[in-house]
Parts: structure tokens; sequence; C-alpha cells
């Protein structure tokens, strides 16, 4: 599946291994590292993957609180208890209690998440066999529990036979350390013993420190002397049948204590199995929670995982760089590339030494090896990872004293093995192709090679600064060349990888920045040729060229966000507006009903007094004038009235109409009309300009004049982009389009823009 043996080392997964190891936290999690390895089955890389990735939500989900506890290896135990007679001691039983106590948390924790969010977490426990793992599990807890205290020794209440024993010790102890201490304050009297003397024990009995001079004043059995001989250990008479009895009790405790131990394994032991399950899925959480940790420092995604050979990567950044540079508050540079079998599937890279071209070969071969060991991987979002059956490198001098082989031989022999084994669903990656003989041979026979692999429809990337190479990427379909970036001003590589066209290897500049002198450059210049110093300038303006443009799209990219924004924006605010104008138009409406049936009664009521007043010329005045008011009231409804002064304005949301027209005020106020857009950046040009004509729509200017200069023309064509670009926005909401051109020519013509409104 890979080649060499050992490519690990030699693209750095070590390093990675050895993160992992440390986030663990039991051997039962690092041998889980230890037994990782590149999968080439789709469904089973896509199921490590998720895995990861539903640990990580799991693990920062504001909801959930992931448990936490200890992981202790109990293999060698369980294994062991395994033999009738045999037993776990204290330690182990606690060491068990409290891992199969953190399984049972565990478990239930991962029943209770959602399944539509973390299906394959939750499904995580059934490794134990399928079986009723909390409550089995919590009730071997539970029988650790009945014989354990809180600080994992044999309780006194583990059985009545033990509590009996030791409540007997414990009195026994009393009486003969009351009695030791009575002896003691009378041997201190007698002046047999030292003022600060006190009760020790030796063999495990309780004896007084005695002047060798009265150890026959005391009475006793001499048990043991100091080194010096000047002191000796007495167990005083009257408590020696007293501390036999402990003895004897002592005795009686162990035999308890083994029988109960014996008793408890041999409960645990039909359950051998129930339990090394659990540490299975132990250390599967602990082995998870590492990748997960590796992940965040890393900022490692999932990517979108294809059933193919692949390679679609934005912005992919080489791991270990990056564990080596984030702490001090370095960047590292961030990989694109693409390889697939619809374009490219064969990538050359060629640029100066110390460019990046190795660093490149090596973020490709790790990240693909992480992404096949189950690891998430430090790309963008937008990434796509396809699968290989096969990792092939050629990274590094593979020279041989004991195998008798150069450096050339040792390329020889990979090459071999790459052109016999590879096919189209390998990927194999080469450093500095063909190097190591003499060049022209080498790079023909590179070429051979090259062409053999294209042939077998093999991905990959080599790099080289072999121009031939350069042109059969440029000649051949699949291929495509690529460049390390470098900045010819500065002298310095960029580490920026460029995909579209070859790269120089600087090398006439990169010796003249060395101090070499001019004559040795010129007379090197003539030896090779002016035909390939062309061809070296050519790649290195084609770069130059290339990376001014890409700076230009970025820079206009920025500011078609920037727009789409502002229109985006006003958009919404228009829809603001049209709500509430459909509600305004509804309450004028209702206005009008009301003011309608109001007039039908204020003119019924009229007629009457008018009747009633048998044309009195002022009661029929004075019903006339009502008419009249109510006439002018129903003209003017005051909904409608206020909607003729709603207008979108700048930099806010819909306001109620009866503020828009004070602000409308201020703002026609305030209004001039002429911009100066002379002296200022196109960003901060084109923001004032919008903002200017935003007040000058709101106000009704009638006329505007922009003044923005002839210059170099590029604030002219920035007003007129703009101007153009609002009368698309204008017609496509059915407005009339504004009418602009060159000022009058007497009063500075190209250098300003007329807008008539």
């Amino acid at each position: 599946m890979f080649y060499p043996n050992n490519i690990e080392q030699k693209i750095d997964f070590t390093v990675i291994r050895e993160e992992l190891n440390r986030r663990c936290t039991s051997t039962l999690g690092r041998e889980r590292v230890e037994a990782m390895q590149m999968e080439t089955d789709y469904d089973t890389v896509c199921r490590l993957l998720l895995l990861t990735d539903q640990m990580r939500a799991a693990e920062s989900d504001p909801m959930l609180t992931f448990p936490l506890g200890d992981i202790r290896d109990m293999r060698e135990g369980i294994a062991r208890i395994r033999i009738a007679g045999l037993f776990l001691d204290e330690a182990e039983l606690d060491d068990l209690r409290k891992t199969l106590s953190y399984a049972v948390e565990l478990e239930r924790f991962f029943s209770e998440l959602d399944e539509a969010k973390y299906a394959l977490l939750k499904e995580l426990p059934n490794n134990l066999n399928n079986q009723s793992v909390p409550n089995h599990l919590s009730s071997l807890v539970k029988e650790i529990d009945r014989i354990l205290d809180r600080y994992g020794k044999l309780a006194d209440n583990a059985s009545p036979e033990l509590a009996r024993i030791r409540r007997e010790m414990t009195n026994l102890q009393g009486s003969v350390g009351r009695t030791l201490a009575s002896i003691l304050r009378q041997a201190k009297a007698d002046g047999f013993v030292e003022a600060d003397a006190a009760p020790t024990l030796r063999e495990g009995r309780l004896v007084i420190p005695v002047s060798p001079a009265f150890k026959r004043k005391v009475g006793g059995i001499v048990h043991d002397e100091s080194a010096t001989g000047k002191t000796v250990y007495i167990e005083p008479q009257q408590v020696v049948d007293a501390n036999n009895h402990i003895r004897e009790l002592e005795g009686a405790e162990r035999r308890e204590r083994l029988r109960i131990l014996t008793a408890v394994t041999d409960s645990l032991r039909p359950n051998t199995d129930l339990i090394l399950a659990s540490q299975r899925m132990l250390a599967e959480v602990d082995f998870l929670r590492a990748k997960v940790s590796l992940a965040q420092t890393l900022h490692a995604i999932r990517p979108e995982l294809i059933n193919e050979p692949l390679l679609e990567w934005s912005e992919a950044r080489h791991p270990v760089l990056w564990l080596h540079y984030a702490p001090q508050g370095k960047t590292v540079v961030p990989l694109t590339i693409r390889l697939n079998r619809a374009a490219n599937r064969m990538l050359v890279i060629s640029g100066p030494n110390a460019g990046g071209k190795s660093v490149c070969l090596k973020t490709v071969a790790l990240l693909q090896y992480m992404l096949q060991c189950g690891l998430l991987v430090p790309v963008a979002e937008q990434s796509r990872a396809g699968l290989f059956e096969q990792l092939m490198i050629d990274i590094g001098d593979e020279q041989s004293i004991q195998d008798e082989l150069s450096t050339y031989s040792s390329h020889l022999r990979n090459m071999r093995a790459f052109v016999r084994q590879a096919d189209e669903r390998s990927l194999i990656l080469i450093d500095e192709m063909g190097t190591g003989t003499e060049p022209l041979i080498g790079g023909a026979i590179a070429e051979a090679i090259l062409k053999e692999l294209v042939q077998k429809q093999v991905f990959g990337i080599i790099t080289t600064h072999y121009t031939n190479l350069k042109h059969f990427a440029e000649e051949t379909e699949g291929v495509v060349n690529g460049a390390m970036l470098y900045d010819r001003g500065q002298m310095r590589p960029l580490f920026q990888l460029s995909i579209g066209q070859a790269g120089s290897s600087f090398a006439i500049e990169i010796a003249r920045q060395t101090g070499l002198g001019e004559s040795i450059i010129q007379y090197a210049t003539e030896l090779v040729g002016e035909e390939h110093i062309d061809y070296d300038k050519q790649l290195q303006d084609i770069a130059r060229d290339k990376r001014y443009w890409e700076n230009k799209r970025q820079a206009i990219r920025q500011k078609e966000k920037a727009l789409e924004a502002k229109i985006a924006d006003y958009e919404e605010r228009l829809a603001g507006v049209k709500q509430q104008k459909k509600a305004i138009l509804e309450q004028a409406r209702q206005e009008a009903a009301e003011l309608l049936q109001q007039s039908n009664a204020t003119i019924e009521r009229t007629i009457r007094e008018i009747k009633e007043a048998k044309a009195d010329k002022q009661k029929t005045k004075e019903a006339r004038a009502k008419v009249e008011a109510m006439k002018e009231q129903v003209g003017k409804p005051k909904a409608l009235k206020d909607f003729k002064d709603l207008k979108v304005l700048k930099n806010t949301v819909p306001v109620a109409p009866s503020s828009t027209a004070s602000i409308v005020r201020q703002r026609t106020l305030s209004f001039v009309r002429t911009l100066d857009l002379r002296g200022y950046r196109a960003d901060e040009a084109l923001e004032k300009l919008i903002a200017y004509m935003d007040d000058a729509l709101m106000v009704g200017a009638g006329e505007v004049t922009i003044l923005h200069g002839t210059g170099t023309g590029a604030l002219k064509q920035l007003t007129r982009d703009y101007l153009n670009n609002l009368n698309r926005q204008r017609r496509k909401r059915g407005l009339v389009s504004l009418d602009f051109g060159d000022g009058d020519v007497n009063h500075g013509g190209a250098g300003l823009t007329v807008v008539k409104i």
C-alpha cells in the first residue's frame, strides 16, 4: 500500500504519532495510536473520519457535558483471574471500579445523544458485545463498592466476620496501649526510661524503649536493641498475652480478607469478556479524544471524501510546520492543489532551491496519509479528497554503503518500483527527479520514466530543475506545470504554489546575490546560451505578471463583494419600504372607509337639520360648512399624506413616515451639489460616491457634479462604472435611468461628471 517501508519517517508522520500519544491519557489509547495504519477502503475511511468529527462536535456542543474519568489498563489482571483460585487485590479492584464507573458514564452519555447528529458515536458502545452494558457494569461496580471504601481499602463491613475481627482487634489494641502507657509512666518516674520515650512497634508488637541497665527492672521480652546498644525494646509481661491474641486476630483478618477478595473475584470472573470489551471502548474513546485534540490544534476538518483517486485541496497546511511555528506566532503558507482524472493527473513543480518544493511534496504526502488513517486534516472547507490504494514516494537521499548504492542508484531503484507497481489508483511523489548523475542523460531518463507513468495513468507530483521536464509537462495531456513563486525584487521565496506555468530556478540572480563574481556569471551565461537565459527570464516574467494580475483579481473580487453587500442591503431596505407602503395603503383604505361612513352620516344629518330649520339661511350656511370640512378631510387621508415622504435612507432601516420627513429636510438643507473625489484612494472614493448619490437621490437634487480630475483616469472610470451599475439597478426596479456625462469644456470638461437626477 505504501513505499518505501520507512515512509512514515520520511514524511514526518512519526511526529503526528508522537503528538497523538502525548494527548492520550492511558496505555490503552496509546496502543490504538500505534496500531493506526493507512486504510484504502472507502467505507472504513469514511467511518473513521465521521466518528472523529462527531466526537469533536460532541465535545464542543454547549448543550452536552462530555464525562471525564480514569482509564486504567486492567487487561493483565483480568487475564490472570480467568484461572480459578486467583484473585484481584484491593488496589486492582479499586482501579477496576474507577475504570468500569467511567465506562458506565460514557455509555449513558452516548445513549442519550441525538441519533440524527451523532449516529456513529451513539453506536460506539456496541463494541461491548451488544449486552445491557450500563446495568451489567453498574452491578459489577456496586459489588466492588460493597467491599471497598472510598480510599480503595477493604471496608470494615465487607463481611460480618471481618467487622467482628477488626472490632476485637481495636479493643485489644486500645487495652494494650493503655497498659503500656501506665507502665511507661511508672518507668519514667523510676528513671528507667528517658522522659521523652514513647511506645513503638517491633516485629508487629507494641514495646517500650528502655536503657539496658534497667531492662530487668521493667521485666518482659526483649525484642530488639538499637544500633548503638544504648536502647533495648521490651514487651512488658503484662501485655504479652494480649499481643499474642492480636497477632492471632491479624492472621484471622488476613484469611478473611483473602476469602472476601476471592469471592468478589469469583463473581467478576464470568464477566471478563464484558470487562475486556469495556476496555476496548475506553481505548477507542481515549484515541478519539486525542485525535480531536490534535485536530483542534491544527484547525483541521473533515473534507468531502470521494470514492476515487482525487486531490482537490484548498489552503492545505503542513501539520508539523504548523505545530512548530504556530506557538511562535508565525504563519504557514497554505497550499492549493488539484489533481483529478478529468483534468490533470500529474503536476511538475519547478522553482528555486529552498523555495518550498520539497515541503509541498511532504505536505501532500503527509495529509493524504493522515486522511487515510482517519485523521482530520488542516485544509479549507471547500476541499475534496479522494483515496489512493498506493502511496509511493522518492524523497531524500537513500544512499547506502551496505547495499553499495549511490544516490542515483537508489533513485533508480525507486523509479523501477514505481514503474512496475504504480497504476491509476496510485499517488507517487518524487523530489528532484533525475538528479544524481550527468544532467543531460539524467534528464532524458527522467522524462522517459515520467512518460511511462503518465501512460499508466498514475497520479503524481514531481519537483525538478530540468528544463526538458518543464517542456514535457507543457506539451503532454494530463500533465501540468507548477511554480514555487519567488520575489525577484527582494530575492526571497514566497513559498506559494502557482499552477499553470513552469518556474524559474533563479540561478543567475541567486548567484549574483551571493556575491559571485560578475565575470563568472557572464561566462556561465555564455556557456548555457542566450536562448536558455531568455527562457528562464520569460518564466520569471510570467510568474511576476501572473502574481500581479492575481492580486488585481483579488482586489476586484473584494470590491465586488463590498458592492454586492451594499446592493443586498439596499434591496432589503427597499423590501421594507414596500412592506410599509402596503401597510400605509391598507391604513389609508381603512381611513377612507371610515371617512366615507362619517361623510354619509354628516350629509344625512345636514339634510335633516336643513329640513328642521325650514331653509333658515344661518342654519343652512352652518350645515354647508360642515359638509365642506368633511370633503377636505376625505380628500387628505393621514396615511396617504405621510406616504409622500417615504424614502430609502442610507445606513438606516426604513423608518416611520413621521420621522422620515424631518430627516429629508435636514439632509436637504445640508446637501451640496458638488462632490470632490480628488486625492482619495479608489476604495475611499467609491464609499464617498455611494453615500453622496444616496443623499442626492433622497433629496431630489436635480443636478450634481462629481469632481474626479483627469490624472490616470482611474477615478473617472470608477465614477462611471458605479453610475452605470446604479442605472442597471434602477432599471430592474422600474425606475428611470440617470443621465450623466462630461462637464462643460469651459468648466472642467472630462475632469468632472455631471449627473442629472
